[in-house]
């Protein structure tokens, strides 16, 4: 279902996340092979701010760790931490969040908003702190360091976010533990990566104390996602997540299939954020910005496959949610993430948002998740509804 979208809501859905619209080369940062996932390669004090200027009582630092990409090679990885100023003593839950779709330029990055107050998903971070959790923030492979963001790739966006919990806990600055409970939690890109690092975790990041996975307006098919957006006001998302598939596997060769359009409009995304994305691809096919539809061609499609999430139960409970009239990641997507996770035997607690439109459902279902994730690290029981 397409819905009418105001010039504010569309700028709002991009700066939000359009995650799995789908599919364009990225070079990972450089990592010392030495150091083991999670290690902090590098960091600095930074600072916490929803809005520019407004105090949070907290303290954050800007950190770069070393991550896996999705080919299973090391790379550098940028994020932030944020611990909450609250005279607490002890270990204290973490949060490992992932925001939903910002843009390929580096400037995007949420590790570059926070210090001005632009990161409009702060709001919704501050929600975490203000319960006394610190969060780490990935800024996902290639936001930040060198080589295009590798956006919609699910293996490598869950590695970054399972990396940016461990890199918290070995940052002594934050005060976190080993023992440290962790919470995953993210929305549309988010989803994916969120839905992502739920099913990595035991076999990638074992040693992480994961409680549960609070995770929504999941792309789970890219192929449908990109489907539904051809043509309509998200069809910019499409050519983003197209650089970003390249990104990760410059072997698909994004360039061969593109136009003179199509690589103008390529090269402007690639230093934009999303909400200029959103307005710079708008309404614009597939077929008008190629030679040959690379969805067409078995390669791109089996990349695409690799990111689809529901292929693995995740080892702790997960809450899940979708608007039924989502109309950038079809509601039909989302339930069929729960129908697979259910049918591989995950514990998971899924909810239908009746009312809104995908930004909305993130913005009003967050408190919800959140408090979803406090009965998960007070250790009550969680009563999946499969």
């Amino acid at each position: 279902m397409h819905v009418r979208t105001s010039a504010r809501a569309l700028a709002l859905v991009a700066a939000l996340g359009l995650a799995g619209v789908t599919p364009v080369t990225a070079q990972a940062a450089p990592a010392a092979e030495a150091a083991a996932p999670g290690d902090v390669v590098s960091s600095a004090p930074s600072s916490f701010h929803p809005l520019p200027g407004q105090p949070t009582n907290t303290k954050a630092w800007k950190i770069n760790y070393r991550s896996t990409t999705a080919k299973g090679e090391p790379n550098t990885v940028s994020g932030t931490v944020i611990v909450p100023q609250d005279g607490r003593k002890g270990p204290r839950p973490l949060i490992t969040y992932a925001v939903g779709t910002i843009g390929m330029g580096d400037h995007c990055a949420p590790s570059a908003g926070f210090p001005k107050g632009t990161t409009l998903e702060a709001n919704l971070i501050q929600q975490l702190t203000l319960r006394g959790w610190a969060v780490a923030v990935t800024d996902y492979e290639g936001l930040g360091t060198p080589g295009d963001h590798t956006y919609t790739v699910g293996r490598a966006e869950g590695h970054a976010m399972l990396d940016a919990a461990r890199a918290a806990i070995r940052l002594p600055e934050a005060g976190l533990g080993e023992d440290t409970p962790v919470g995953i939690m993210g929305y549309s890109q988010g989803g994916q990566a969120s839905g992502w690092a739920a099913e990595l975790h035991g076999s990638y990041a074992p040693d992480l104390k994961v409680k549960g996975t609070a995770t929504g307006g999941i792309p789970g098919d890219l192929m449908k996602v990109a489907d539904f957006n051809d043509g309509s006001y998200g069809s910019g998302l499409i050519f983003m997540a197209a650089i970003g598939q390249n990104a990760a596997f410059p072997e698909l060769d994004l360039e061969s299939y593109l136009n003179p359009a199509g690589k103008k409009l390529t090269g402007t995304l690639r230093n934009s954020c999303v909400a200029d994305g959103a307005v710079l691809g708008a309404f614009k096919k597939i077929s008008d910005m190629t030679v040959k539809n690379p969805l067409d061609q078995p390669d791109w499609q089996q990349r695409l496959r690799e990111s689809a999430v529901g292929t693995r139960a995740p080892d702790a409970p997960v809450y899940q949610y979708h608007v039924i009239t989502d109309e950038l990641i079809p509601y039909g997507v989302g339930k069929q993430v729960r129908k697979d996770w259910c049918a591989r035997g995950a514990n998971v607690e899924w909810h239908t948002v009746p009312l809104g439109e995908h930004v909305s459902g993130v913005i009003t279902q967050s408190p919800l998740a959140a408090n979803w994730l406090a009965e998960r690290f007070a250790g009550k029981p969680a009563r999946g509804n499969c």
